[in-house]
């Protein structure tokens, strides 16, 4: 075991049915969100700021897009000679090939992987949240309580608590209880879903719980909560900054939209904290003197002659004259057509939007989510 060591293991194998046609062709990590980054990079890059640069990526579902994005990780400086990404998929034994079971049996499942990098600690994170952190701070407070886990938590609106695991804690952090989605919460500190466990006492608990038959193999039900029966230290980390599990429609075009606020907690400018993705290696974006635009990111190769406002918009976008996109998220490839009205919409890849289509209406919360075929208003 190497003293003080610790590799992170990034699970990206989600579904994300909620987003619905968003993650119909890919994993959830891999949607693209913010003008030009794809979700799974800000965890990586908080890794790699963080100077960890040993990642094990567990893909499952589609994975094809993220595993390419991925590529041997030398956008995020992973691209190590010892160490850098790894991407784990889940793979054939002697019983045949299958999906991992869940969250605990993804890792257990990669045992093997872990014992040769030899770490003292490991970081289990989650590959569908915008957010910036430094894992390092995390570690030493791991360190100074002397914890055998330590769960990073986050304080949500009350209104939210049941959508959340709820941590109850005391004066130390010790954490004293958990409530899965509860409808009366007694704290609104929510599981961020990031976790550091000492090794050597994880990799146990990981070989016992593979031989329970009743198992759900996860983290949140099975691990954590046999460790706390067992009198082990788990302590909570108080997280102060933006995080947002982007999981539905709605949330997923609320972070986007988050970008644009004068007060934006994430700052994609902070030159300190950067946040990295693959570069496309586009021409320039071009704005003609018919435009109008306010408050909007414009990332490389948009062609803009109509109006934006309040808007995010990735690449190859074409903004034909007299079309109007205000509070919307254009995701690349689209063509918006002459005289069109878009409000509050995210409009999928390549999508065509017909001159003089309405879509939304201005004093409306309603949000859509646009494709080739469809259009679909958010939960």
């Amino acid at each position: 075991m190497k003293e003080g060591k610790m590799i992170a293991m990034l699970l990206a194998g989600g579904q994300g049915s909620r987003l619905k046609l968003l993650t119909k062709d890919l994993a959830k990590p891999a949607v693209p969100f913010g003008g030009k980054f794809r979700i799974i990079d800000f965890p990586l890059s908080n890794c790699s700021n963080s100077n960890i640069f040993d990642v094990g990526i567990l893909t499952q579902y589609k994975p094809y897009v993220l595993n390419s994005h991925i590529g041997i990780g030398s956008a995020w400086d992973l691209d190590r000679r010892i160490g850098g990404v790894r991407v784990l998929p889940p793979y054939t034994n002697e019983q045949g090939g299958r999906w991992y079971k869940g969250t605990a049996n993804a890792i257990y499942e990669n045992i093997n992987f872990i014992d040769e990098l030899d770490p003292e600690f490991v970081l289990i994170l989650s590959g569908d949240h915008i957010y910036k952190m430094d894992y390092s701070k995390m570690l030493d407070f791991h360190k100074e309580k002397k914890a055998d886990i330590t769960i990073s938590v986050i304080e949500v609106p009350w209104e939210e608590t049941s959508r959340f695991g709820i941590l109850n804690i005391d004066d130390n952090n010790y954490i004293t209880e958990f409530e899965e989605k509860p409808k009366h919460a007694k704290s609104n500190l929510a599981s961020m879903g990031i976790y550091i466990f000492d090794w050597k006492s994880l990799r146990a608990y990981l070989i016992s719980d593979e031989k329970k038959a009743n198992s759900n193999n996860d983290f949140g039900k099975d691990i954590i909560p046999q460790m706390r029966m067992d009198g082990k230290q788990i302590f909570a980390y108080k997280f102060k900054g933006y995080w947002k599990d982007v999981g539905t429609i709605k949330s997923y075009w609320e972070a986007n939209m988050d970008l644009l606020a004068d007060d934006n907690a994430l700052d994609l400018y902070d030159r300190q904290w950067k946040i990295f993705s693959k570069n496309r290696h586009l021409p320039p974006h071009y704005i003609s003197c018919e435009a109008s635009i306010q408050r909007t990111l414009i990332n490389e190769g948009c062609v803009i002659e109509g109006h934006l406002e309040n808007s995010v918009l990735f690449n190859e976008i074409k903004i034909k004259p007299h079309a109007k996109v205000v509070n919307s998220v254009i995701l690349s490839g689209v063509v918006v057509e002459s005289g069109c009205q878009i409000y509050n919409a995210v409009i999928m890849e390549d999508v065509v939007v017909k001159a003089d289509t309405v879509i939304g209406a201005p004093d409306s919360e309603t949000v859509y989510l646009v494709s080739k075929n469809k259009i679909i208003e958010s939960e």
